[in-house]
C-alpha cells in the first residue's frame, strides 16, 4: 500500500491553534510537521490542538516526531491537545504514555472547550 503524502494546515482561533494533519505521519513528514507548529505557536496560543482526523497511518518515527512536538510545547508552556485520533492509535498513545502528557478529545468542539478565550 503505497504512502498518502502528508500535509498539514493550521487554523488560529482565541487562545489556540489548531493543525490539521492529513496523510500519513512517518519520517518524510518531518520538515511540514516542524514547519505546521512553528506557524501554529507563532501567535503564542495557550494550547496547539493536533487534528488526526484525517491520518491514516503513523509509523514509530512519525510518533518520535510527535513526541519532540509535545517537547517544544512542554518547554513552551503550551498545552498539546489531540483529537481524531482512530481507536488504534489512541490505544497506541496510550501504551506509549503520550496520553499522559496531551489531552484527547473525541471531537474539536470537546477540546477546544478546555482552552479558556483569554
Amino acid at each position: 500500500m503505497a504512502a498518502v503524502p502528508f500535509a498539514a494546515s493550521v487554523r488560529h482561533r482565541p487562545n489556540v491553534a489548531i493543525v490539521d494533519l492529513h496523510g500519513d505521519i512517518d519520517a518524510t513528514s518531518e520538515d511540514v510537521l516542524n514547519a505546521a507548529y512553528a506557524e501554529a505557536s507563532s501567535q503564542n496560543p495557550a494550547a496547539i490542538l493536533l487534528n488526526f482526523g484525517d491520518v491514516q497511518y503513523i509509523e514509530s518515527t512519525g510518533i518520535a516526531l510527535i513526541v519532540t512536538l509535545l517537547a517544544q510545547a512542554r518547554k513552551s508552556r503550551r498545552r498539546l491537545l489531540v483529537y481524531g485520533l482512530s481507536e488504534h492509535y489512541r490505544r497506541i498513545f496510550h501504551i506509549t504514555r503520550l496520553a499522559d502528557f496531551m489531552s484527547m478529545f473525541p471531537d474539536e468542539m470537546s477540546a477546544l472547550a478546555t482552552v479558556p478565550t483569554s
